[in-house]
């Protein structure tokens, strides 16, 4: 698998409520992340993606593109849980086949949309 078809395969699973699946799989041991809300061990995120599967286990991920470049991929994603819709970027930097670092951006799609070409 490439390194786009990892990251998009770890995002989806965990997504679907397969944390431990994904990061058995395709998580360094060692993973660092940079989610201001939680430690940066890959322990904890892996956690937190199940619990938040659990309080919203029907919502909606759809991966919109996908870029690689040498030992990183981004994704830009669209989230719809509950009543909110979010755009997503996740950046994924690997060491051989597996995620060692991971960042997440999210912003909420405003109500009232400004700008005509929406953000998908």
């Amino acid at each position: 698998m490439t390194k786009k078809e990892i990251t998009k395969h770890f995002l989806s699973l965990c997504a679907k409520g397969d944390s431990c699946e994904a990061f058995k799989l395709y998580a360094s041991e060692n993973l660092k992340h940079h989610n201001a809300y939680f430690k940066g061990d890959g322990e904890t995120l892996m956690l937190a993606m199940e619990e938040s599967h659990r309080k919203t286990p029907n919502k909606i991920f759809e991966i919109q593109r996908a870029l690689e470049d040498d030992d990183s991929v981004a994704v830009h994603s669209r989230i719809v849980q509950d009543d909110q819709e979010l755009a997503v970027i996740h950046i994924a930097k690997f060491e051989g086949n597996k995620i060692v670092e991971l960042w997440d951006f999210g912003q909420a799609v405003p109500e009232d949309l400004v700008n005509e070409n929406g953000m998908f």
